[in-house]
């Protein structure tokens, strides 16, 4: 195909801080070309588009003569993924002032603000009046096609995962960048947001399909870590694995690919799980001493929700909900982004202070009547957005002591683990595919493997009630095979009840046989079904 390069490297290197990250790179991103690059978690994909957005540098390899390194975008990218979000809620978190604050909240930069800083190009000063361009976002295209009309007012650390990315992807449309790159993007959005954004996709990316396209629009190169809801425009791919460029060339040839892999795979598939399986309950027997809590009562309930409301001013989240969880009954919890799900799960963890006004009982006792958040938490395992989020501040923790720190119930780990705790975790590490890496800085790992690691931590102690809020995200075809066998596996043990968030109908599993189903302003519907 033959084109205009608009990015060219030949034999260059990606550098990070501290090392170099990928080695001996060749690519070229020409006109008439719409790319997908995508790879395994750790693979080396994440490295390389930070790379072209400017986080990380390319540095042409002075042993090659034809070295060389070209970008007509410059810095005139943005980036949307999921570890951009992360990032903007710990710097919204850092920034926090609730307690100099009259009335003790604050709730930081709005998406209002938050868009209008993209239009000036500079920070909005806290407190001040609002910049005439922030009163008309209402009427931007790019707000109406994101759909965020209605949580312009809200601040950015309330939002749910799939709103906070809606609104990244909002503002990398105003900022005009020339090059957007829109890594995982269909991570934690509901179908409705999921369709506005492939036919966002396809509508951008048919046009840069044209060799002799005008650049007066932006392109888009799209990351994703398994190969699945790929938009028709898409006609090349690059794959890493191992830190190398393992494909690179036309999306039909890398199909043909994918399907000799998956046959291979399938053939070993039940052999595969079998194995699986046999290790899961190996560790669980040799760990037994370290569960903190063993539930005997096979009809004991769990939770009990009585007419519970919560809300914030004239915004009502839930409404009028009555719901209990019994013993070994998994629940899939589903429903659009912003329909309440998390606050939901967050009245259960005791991250939502209104779960004081309402009358919810967990394990038996009412919320308010003496418990601390540690005698709750030390029966919950918890994967969520709102905890990776945590985990990020404390970076530097290895990932032995992200794994220890579960049967602590603690966010990183403040007293000396014990020889049991380290061998414990050694073998969960194994089990998940960390062997040997667990003196690895959480920090240092793929957003995807951070959420690997948290997912293990939550299950290593096998809790009464096992919370999971989208726990696939940013996790590759085989770390999510792999996630969701153990799942299964923990929820066939008996001995701890699912509550399972997702919007993905291929990470449903077989167990969860009730759903309760949020829609925003109505009271949640639950129902039992057959499979």
């Amino acid at each position: 195909m033959s084109g205009h390069n608009l990015i060219t490297i030949n034999n260059c290197n990606v550098e990070g801080s501290k090392k170099t990250a990928l080695q001996n790179i060749n690519w070229n991103f020409k006109t008439g070309e719409s790319w997908l690059v995508i790879g395994p978690n750790g693979g080396g994909k994440a490295d390389f588009l930070k790379a072209i957005c400017g986080q990380m540098n390319i540095v042409p390899d002075s042993a090659y003569s034809d070295s060389i390194y070209s970008n007509i975008f410059d810095d005139s990218v943005e980036i949307v993924s999921l570890e951009r979000a992360a990032a903007l809620i710990e710097e919204e978190r850092n920034n926090d002032e609730s307690e100099y604050v009259e009335g003790g909240v604050d709730i930081g930069r709005t998406g209002r603000v938050f868009l209008a800083e993209a239009i000036l190009g500079a920070k909005v000063k806290k407190n001040r009046a609002l910049p005439d361009e922030a009163k008309k976002l209402e009427a931007y295209p790019e707000v109406k096609l994101c759909g965020i009309e209605r949580i312009l007012d809200r601040g950015l650390k309330y939002m749910s995962t799939g709103e906070i990315r809606r609104t990244l992807l909002c503002r990398a449309l105003i900022s005009k960048k020339k090059l957007l790159i829109l890594s995982d993007p269909f991570a934690g959005l509901d179908v409705e947001s999921r369709k506005i954004l492939l036919d966002f996709f396809d509508t951008i990316a048919k046009k840069q399909l044209d060799d002799n396209a005008s650049l007066d629009f932006p392109r888009i190169i799209l990351g994703m870590e398994r190969y699945h809801e790929i938009p028709d425009a898409i006609n090349m791919v690059l794959e890493f694995s191992d830190k190398k460029i393992s494909y690179c060339g036309p999306k039909s040839d890398y199909e043909k690919l994918l399907n000799d892999r998956n046959s291979l795979k399938e053939k070993d598939r039940e052999k595969n799980r079998a194995e699986f399986e046999n290790d899961v309950e190996k560790i669980k027997q040799e760990t037994f001493f370290l569960h903190t809590e063993k539930i005997a009562d096979d009809k004991e309930v769990l939770i009990e929700m009585n007419n519970v409301n919560v809300g914030w001013g004239d915004n009502r989240v839930l409404i009028d909900l009555n719901w209990k969880l019994n013993k070994g009954e998994h629940w899939l919890i589903r429903g659009p982004n912003g329909s309440g799900k998390t606050t939901f799960l967050e009245l259960i963890t005791g991250d939502n202070m209104q779960v004081f006004s309402n009358d919810i009982k967990l394990f038996g006792s009412r919320r308010g009547s003496g418990e601390t958040i540690w005698d709750i938490k030390r029966k919950l395992g918890i994967v969520s957005y709102r905890l990776h989020v945590e985990y990020r501040m404390v970076n530097s923790t290895t990932l032995e002591n992200v794994i220890i720190s579960g049967f602590r119930d603690s966010i990183g780990l403040y007293e000396a683990a014990t020889d049991v705790e380290k061998a414990a975790a050694k073998k969960w590490l194994q089990l998940g595919g960390f062997a040997g890496r667990e003196k690895e800085a959480f920090g240092s790992i793929s957003y995807g493997e951070q959420r690997a690691i948290l997912i293990l931590r939550a299950a290593v102690k096998c809790p009464p009630i096992l919370i999971l809020d989208e726990p696939c995200h940013g996790l590759d075809e085989g770390f999510r095979q792999k996630i969701l066998d153990l799942l299964e596996i923990v929820a066939n043990s008996g001995t701890t009840t699912l509550l399972h968030v997702t919007h993905d109908p291929s990470e449903v599993l077989e167990c969860e046989k009730n759903i309760l189903e949020f829609h925003p302003k109505e009271t949640p519907m639950y129902k039992i079904i057959c499979r």
